[in-house]
């Protein structure tokens, strides 16, 4: 079955870096974009970043500069590099991954990995 299966979250304080990875299996159908969602306590899930396959990367603004995502299409995996960490930026963060088709757009969703990061 699909899954993705992120690993890389921790506690570090701020200024610090983690690197997330995801791992994504079971996906036979090109996976147009893979990338990284977000949520803190009390508030929405937010896209931090993402790239599609042709490695067009996005990124929410309070993280540009400071994240770097990367990808390998042949491996279907995705890494978010998270240097300068900031407490705002404490929160689960999700891998997924998105198959569009003509007829459907498929989104797919890892576990979590809890990111925290102390002032």
């Amino acid at each position: 079955q699909e899954q993705l299966v992120e690993s890389g979250g921790g506690w570090v304080q701020a200024g610090g870096s983690l690197r997330l990875a995801c791992a994504a299996s079971g996906i036979f159908r090109r996976i147009n974009a893979m990338g990284w969602f977000r949520q803190a306590p009390g508030k929405e899930r937010e896209l931090v970043a993402d790239i599609t396959s042709g490695g067009i990367t996005n990124y929410i603004d309070s993280v540009k500069g400071r994240f770097t995502i990367s990808r390998d299409n042949a491996k279907n995996t995705v890494a978010l590099q998270m240097n300068s960490l900031k407490p705002e930026d404490t929160a689960v963060y999700y891998c997924y991954a998105r198959v569009v088709t003509i007829t459907r757009t498929m989104d797919y969703w890892g576990k979590g990995t809890l990111v925290t990061v102390s002032s």
